[in-house]
């Protein structure tokens, strides 16, 4: 589907709606806050600053909001004060976003909205993101998945409409291992850090994690002298990190494609793809939904399920695997595994 028509079908998603967005001031958020303002009936960006963000966050969500001329309001809370959370678990992803919306749920009855829409691009349905699963718990709608809009596709939407956003708006608690006890100072020093770091190199592209007191540095750090290095080791030291190493892999930006596509050995004329996703799937909970767009079999015994939609048979293991054969070509198999992830859950 072209660009132009995913466009159109999200305009039409908020037409005579009063809705309520999700709002960061990232890129996935300032596109539905911008089509919410101008196509619905009545749209109001929320903002939960929930104390685990980069200082300065709110700040630039309101900044955004107000040239998207929408209405905005920033609901404070302090999400470390949950020690389900503070605990830092693996589940602290899926905690922070079900926090984030009971808060906005609360402003939707309160002031009569109709749903809220989550900024959950068709990209992030590839990585490992346990708060996905909020989403569908909460009946939260995600337009730019139901639409199938990628995370590149929306910044070249942005890019288009000459948009601003903040590049970044990721929580400073991905940067400590779970199992790491999170407390304010931790994410202080991280938070200070990745400034410090980012106006010494002139870039955004990097993260200084936390690893038991060591300041892991990921940049690009090629253009730095052995006097700027010994710098950056005195003034990370000097807000209490206990050592400073760098990466040597670097920011990576560039992730490896988590889709294979190889021509058919049995069909010259045809393709097959492969994926692999970062987590495993709830089967049961999966077929359930992918009966709603075509033929499902599936064997809880032995971790599989085929699915037959347009014609294509589709093999889903429950380790994450996805396997389709005999696709007319890239397009088609993007189209098919575009259709089917939506509806994909996962354990």
């Amino acid at each position: 589907m072209k660009l132009e028509d995913k466009l159109d079908q999200l305009k039409n998603y908020f037409q005579d709606h009063k809705v309520i967005i999700a709002f960061s001031g990232g890129s996935d958020s300032t596109l539905l806050a911008k089509i919410a303002e101008r196509y619905s009936k009545e749209a109001l960006a929320v903002t939960v600053d929930n104390g685990v963000m980069p200082a300065g966050f709110t700040k630039s969500a309101q900044e955004i909001a107000r040239k998207l001329g929408i209405n905005h309001l920033i609901i404070e809370d302090d999400l470390l004060e949950n020690p389900d959370f503070s605990s830092n678990p693996p589940s602290r992803c899926y905690i922070c976003k079900k926090n984030i919306h009971d808060r906005i749920g609360e402003v939707l009855q309160e002031k009569g909205f109709d749903w809220v829409a989550d900024g959950t691009n068709l990209t992030d349905l590839f990585e490992d993101r346990p708060g996905v699963e909020v989403n569908y718990q909460e009946n939260i709608k995600i337009p730019l998945v139901e639409v199938g809009l990628s995370s590149m596709e929306v910044k070249e939407l942005l890019k288009d409409m000459k948009i601003s956003y903040t590049p970044s708006t990721t929580c400073l608690a991905t940067r400590i291992p779970s199992g790491s006890f999170l407390s304010m100072n931790k994410l202080r020093r991280i938070d200070y850090a990745e400034k410090f770091l980012k106006n010494l190199s002139d870039t955004d592209q990097l993260r200084v994690r936390d690893e038991d007191g060591t300041a892991d540095i990921e940049m690009d750090y090629h253009n730095l002298d052995n006097q700027t290095l010994s710098y950056i080791d005195s003034e990370l030291k000097k807000i209490g990190f206990k050592k400073v190493t760098l990466n040597l892999a670097g920011y990576q930006t560039h992730k490896k494609d988590l889709v294979i596509y190889r021509p058919c050995q049995d069909s010259k004329n045809r393709i097959m793809f492969e994926a692999e996703l970062p987590y495993p799937v709830d089967l049961e909970k999966s077929c359930e939904e992918l009966k709603t767009i075509g033929t499902v079999k599936f064997s809880s015994d032995m971790g599989v399920a085929l699915i037959k939609l347009d014609g294509v048979n589709i093999t889903l293991f429950s380790k994450g695997k996805i396997v389709a054969r005999n696709v007319k070509d890239r397009n088609h198999a993007e189209d098919i595994l575009y259709q089917i992830m939506p509806h994909i859950r996962r354990r």
